[in-house]
C-alpha cells in the first residue's frame, strides 16, 4: 500500500509532488531545496548552511514517517558546481553516525529550481 508523508517541519511542496511516498518500507523523498519551512524562503548562506537546510528538511521528513538518517539506503546529491563537493560532504556525513554510509551519486547540473545550488533527493528503508 502507498501512502503520502508530509510534515509542516519541512518546506511544502513548490509543484505536482509530494515530500515522500512510503511503499513497500520504502521511503521515497521528494528533492529538497535549502528552503526555511517556516516561511518557505530559500535561505541565505554559503553552501555548508544550504546543505545544512537541506539535511535537516530530509530529517524532518523521515521523523514524520518514524525514520532515522542511517535508515537512508541511498542519496542524490544535485550541485550546480562541483566546486562545492568538499564543504558539501563535509557537512553530510555529519548527519550519519558509523561507518554504514548511504549508496550515492553527487552529480554537477547546470540549474536547480529557485536557482539554488543543491538539492538532495532520498531512498529510505524502514
Amino acid at each position: 500500500m502507498k501512502s503520502v508523508i508530509s510534515t509542516e517541519k519541512a518546506p511544502e511542496a513548490i509543484g505536482a509532488y509530494s515530500q515522500a511516498v512510503e511503499i513497500d518500507n520504502f521511503l521515497f523523498l521528494s528533492g529538497q531545496l535549502p528552503m526555511n519551512p517556516i516561511n518557505g524562503k530559500i535561505i541565505e548562506g554559503n553552501i555548508e548552511e544550504q546543505a545544512k537546510q537541506v539535511l535537516e528538511n530530509i530529517k524532518a521528513i523521515l521523523e514524520e514517517a518514524n525514520v532515522k538518517m542511517n535508515s537512508i539506503v541511498k542519496a542524490t546529491v544535485y550541485l550546480n558546481s562541483m566546486d562545492n563537493f568538499a564543504k558539501v560532504n563535509k557537512v553530510y556525513k555529519s548527519y550519519f553516525s558509523g561507518d554504514l554510509l548511504p549508496a550515492r551519486a553527487v552529480v554537477e547540473v547546470s540549474q536547480l529550481p529557485k536557482e539554488v545550488s543543491i538539492e538532495i533527493e532520498i531512498i529510505a528503508h524502514k
